[in-house]
């Protein structure tokens, strides 16, 4: 699951690629933007954890990973 976090007065956007299913990411960032935690945590495919404050979310876009395309080969 690929997931991108913009930070507002950031102008890069945070990238990860999580093992979460997209409802748990979801409720993760219902959950910060509530006010019932004050961080937004998810953890990557490499067991890393990213924190984010959650007043300083801008977006969250969940999305499919897709695969990579390696090579020339016909559409």
């Amino acid at each position: 699951m690929e997931v991108k976090i913009g930070v507002q007065h950031s102008p890069r956007e945070i990238v990860l690629e999580s093992e979460q299913s997209a409802e748990e990411v979801e409720s993760a960032v219902s959950q910060a933007l509530a006010g019932k935690s004050q961080l937004l945590s998810l953890s990557d495919e490499k067991g890393r954890k990213i924190l984010v404050p959650a007043d300083r979310i801008a977006y969250v876009e969940i999305g499919e990973s897709s695969s990579r395309r390696v090579g020339f080969g016909a559409l």
